[in-house]
């Protein structure tokens, strides 16, 4: 099954009389447990893509097929429901509330959610588990790292187990020892939960962990590579492709 469809996408924005193509008639899909890295140079269209995908911004014409449904025309409510139930969203700069501590902030999407105290509870700590901040959740914000910070925002994406997790830069800033631990639990995601994760980064050695990696310039998809072997191999033609392009 795809978890992720998207048909002759386009975004242009038109400003003053003057068009701005950012997204160029794409067509592209994910298959269902993918562990997908969009990678590109800054302006190429990468984040805009991923705010398409996430029903956040309005394709100006192409279609996007998330789990079978196509989001591309529902209603602004209706989209709000889809993405609660359906998809998280992982930020470079973490988004969480100072003034809760890393349990409430995880738990937050669950507050619409018909479920006992207990329940949200046992959830919240299973999800800790799996990204390895179980011992942090009494902790307030301001007493955690950046990448603890970043694994909280995580398991806040993927409290409600949605079928497609996205992420926009989420190591961009991190030191490289907090990035490799928020990249391993993405991986963890994936293999333990089958999560479905698009990653946006411009980071060789963040794009490693993936599964593929979808290269984009100028609103265009140029290349996509599938791993095949050792991290450290895929690290390298990521670097060999990334030469190609001039985009290293």
């Amino acid at each position: 099954m795809k978890a992720l469809e998207v048909n002759n996408l386009n975004k242009t924005y038109i400003t003053k009389g003057i068009s701005n193509e950012v997204i160029g008639n794409i067509t592209f899909s994910i298959e269902d447990g993918k562990f997908c890295a969009i990678m590109g140079p800054s302006g190429s269209g990468k984040t805009t893509l991923l705010n398409l995908i996430a029903g956040i911004d309005n394709a100006s014409k192409g279609r996007i097929i998330i789990g079978g449904t196509d989001i591309t025309n529902i209603s602004k409510n209706e989209i709000a429901l889809f993405r609660r139930d359906h998809i998280g969203v992982v930020y470079q700069d973490f988004n969480l509330i100072d003034s809760l501590d890393v349990k409430e902030n995880i738990i937050l999407p669950m507050h619409l959610e018909e479920l006992s105290p207990d329940e949200i509870n046992e959830t919240a700590e299973k999800v800790a588990d799996v990204l390895g901040i179980r011992k942090l959740l009494n902790k307030q914000v301001y007493e955690i790292s950046g990448g603890e910070r970043q694994r909280t925002a995580i398991c806040r994406a993927v409290i409600n187990n949605p079928g497609l997790l996205l992420a926009d830069e989420p190591t961009g800033n991190l030191d490289s020892k907090a990035a490799c631990a928020v990249m391993e639990s993405f991986v963890k995601l994936n293999r333990e939960r089958d999560s479905t994760i698009i990653m946006v980064t411009h980071d060789a050695v963040s794009a490693s962990y993936s599964n593929e990696v979808i290269f984009f310039k100028d609103g265009m998809i140029t290349n996509r590579i599938s791993r095949a072997g050792s991290r450290e191999i895929f690290y390298k033609r990521i670097l060999a492709e990334l030469d190609r392009q001039g985009d290293n």
